[in-house]
């Protein structure tokens, strides 16, 4: 395939997934009512809203009700406000801050309606599509240039190894090799970070040594939260750096590193400051003149109408006097226009010299389409979570660059792709490359989040065995964190801190089958529900805290479902809500039992690797051992239970 024919395939994919996510959201707005929206986590009902405060540029108003909040809509979503109907609302915000009984949004406006008894629903973000699809139309030549490697239609150089004195002292060989070599790469290298092998890290170095070799770095990545783990680490750095994006989508903490907030500490701000100060005390003072809206116009033109205002007369049925205030309006207006006009510029300037005096910008692969990004050429971009951006997102940084190092792991998930039609979209560059240039990579090796009975198996899977924990985590159990000791009944053998892997066995089972409710794609089990509810109140009274526990289930429903039946304080997830996450423990409900063997999206292996990677001190996993030995993988991993870990048959004898 050619470039321009691919561009084309990319720019209707996109299309039609953009078509599929604003029309699932108003189709579950008008199917659902708020109550049964607001059940799913998607709406907050019954609010009365009040202004907080007002944060670099944004009001922050903080919507509250006496009933307890539970919702999935979290900090950094976008969310419209309504009356009644969302769909009749074009009153979009973002979600800044959120508690018990309360949620804060921060709006560009604040109409007097959007304070008492409105609703809070999340919204599709159209603007990522937008920017995609902009970027295609406009695709530069260093964009094509990674398109063609992609494609195979060029032939990326051989790269070398670069000698370099490490900032980090205590990187171990695998990330020093993935530095040195991405350091000698000509075009492009490839970091492959399999879980918790340190990649961030890793990349924060990189940074560290292309600022100490004199070139300019643009570092992206796909979600917020992976470009401010970059920012926090760089911060220590000393090296200078900018923030870009929404303020309320930044950690707080890391509000100083913002491009908005150096604009408040530039030289120049005092003078931006009154000239936006003018603008808004002569627009105060315009409005207190009459408008010439078409009504009163009646087909005059500005100048006429200040013509007419000079020699003190009417025409075409208007009063000299009205003629006169609206004169006085137009030209207020005029200096209104002028002062924000000139204070934009000033502004703009003021970006320029932060920009430019910047080492590194960092920003998401979508804001990275923002002209300030512009404002100055980058050597190198280093995306973050490259396995986790589609192809039009990752070329938004990409066609700014001719050099450039993605990091992340494609045997776990990729994007998620909510239409049929564009699975296409699923495949990544990352993946491509990887796949055609294997010696344009490097894989991490050491991990050091997990037990190394906890890795075991997902080494051997899915990475060759090439995996090995690190000394600081290889014994770590339960038993560092908690006192207990166990009886030799099941409970004491699942609970057992020596056992850091469980597999409890629901196949002997009389009420182990899954279920779909009515109108749902989704699966459920109400045994593994129980199941599970059940391990977390017994590892709570042993005395695990909460926030130790994680829960997590391939399928939406069996959520829902176990959300109702432990602690609200024990976060259950599906397993895409918790790439790049972390637990002490992790429970996973693997929800398939039936009589045909079928595993459905299971099938789907990366989506095992990431949900038996999460745990670090212990993993108990609760299944159907006959219907989930159908897959062959996962045949293996109940026989590697059995062998390794500890494998208990339900209903326990």
């Amino acid at each position: 395939m050619n470039i321009t024919s691919f561009i084309n395939r990319l720019k209707e994919l996109v299309e039609i997934e953009r078509e599929a996510e604003i029309e699932a959201m108003r189709l579950e707005m008008r199917r659902l009512s708020g109550i049964e929206r607001e059940r799913l986590g998607r709406a907050i009902l019954n609010l009365n809203g009040k202004i907080i405060g007002e944060e670099l540029g944004y009001f922050l108003v903080k919507y509250g009700r006496n009933r307890e909040i539970k919702t999935e809509i979290s900090v950094g979503d976008l969310v419209v406000i309504s009356k009644r109907d969302p769909l009749k609302s074009d009153l979009l915000g973002t979600v800044v801050e959120k508690g018990k009984r309360f949620i804060v949004v921060a709006l560009e406006t604040v109409p007097e309606w959007a304070l008492r008894d409105v609703r809070i629903d999340l919204y599709a973000n159209d603007i990522t599509f937008r920017r995609w699809l902009e970027n295609l139309n406009t695709i530069k030549k260093a964009g094509k240039r990674a398109l063609r490697f992609y494609l195979g239609l060029d032939e990326p150089s051989q790269g070398e190894e670069v000698n370099f004195v490490p900032f980090d002292k205590s990187l171990n060989r695998s990330q020093r090799k993935a530095i040195s070599k991405a350091l000698g790469s000509e075009d492009f290298f490839l970091v492959h970070g399999p879980f918790g092998t340190g990649k961030t890290r890793t990349l924060v170095e990189l940074i560290r040594q292309e600022v100490k070799r004199g070139n300019k770095v643009l570092a992206t990545a796909e979600s917020n939260v992976a470009v401010d783990n970059l920012v926090e680490r760089l911060s220590r750095s000393g090296i200078k750096i900018v923030r870009i994006g929404h303020p309320s989508r930044v950690s707080k903490h890391l509000h100083e590193t913002t491009l908005a907030y150096l604009i408040t500490q530039h030289e120049l701000y005092g003078e931006l400051r009154e000239l936006r100060v003018i603008g808004q005390s002569l627009a105060e003072k315009r409005d207190t003149y009459t408008k010439p809206t078409p009504k009163f116009r009646r087909g005059l033109s500005d100048e006429e109408i200040i013509k007419l205002a000079e020699r003190k007369r009417g025409a075409r049925g208007l009063s000299a006097r009205l003629i006169m205030e609206m004169a006085e309006w137009i030209k207020l207006n005029r200096q209104v226009q002028k002062a924000f006009d000139d204070a934009r510029k000033l502004e703009e300037r003021i970006a320029r010299d932060i920009i430019r005096e910047a080492d590194v910008v960092l920003t998401t692969n979508s804001s990275a389409a923002l002209e300030v990004v512009d404002y100055d050429t980058y050597d190198v971009a280093i995306i973050d979570e490259a396995t986790q951006s589609t192809i039009p997102s990752i070329l938004i940084p990409l066609n700014k660059v001719e050099r450039f190092v993605l990091a992340g792991d494609h045997k776990q998930l990729p994007p998620t792709i909510l239409s049929l039609e564009a699975q296409e979209l699923s495949r990544t560059l990352f993946e491509g490359l990887i796949e055609r240039y294997p010696w344009k990579s490097e894989m991490l090796v050491v991990q050091y989040r997990m037990n190394e009975r906890i890795m075991e198996f997902p080494s051997k899977e899915f990475y060759g065995g090439k995996i090995i924990a690190d000394e600081s985590v290889r014994g770590i159990t339960l038993r560092d964190l908690v006192e207990y000791q166990s009886p030799n009944d099941s409970w004491g053998k699942i609970l057992n801190p020596e056992n850091v892997i469980v597999f409890i066995d629901t196949s002997k089972a009389e009420n182990k089958w899954e279920r779909q409710r009515r109108g749902s794609e989704s699966r459920e089990n109400p045994l593994e529900a129980e199941i599970v509810a059940k391990i977390v109140d017994k590892l709570l009274s042993i005395g695990v805290k909460p926030e130790w526990i994680g829960v997590i289930t391939p399928y939406d429903d069996q959520r829902d479902l176990i959300s109702m039946k432990v602690p609200e304080d024990v976060e259950v997830k599906t397993v895409d809500g918790y790439q790049g996450r972390e637990k002490e423990v992790i429970i996973l409900s693997l929800v398939r039992s039936n009589k045909l063997g079928e595993i459905g999206f299971l099938k789907d292996l990366r989506r095992l690797n990431v949900s038996l990677t999460r745990a670090k001190r212990k993993l108990i996993v609760v299944g159907d051992s006959s219907t989930l030995s159908s897959h062959e993988t996962y045949k293996k991993m109940i026989e590697f239970f059995k062998e390794k870990g500890c494998f208990i048959e339900f209903p326990f004898s």
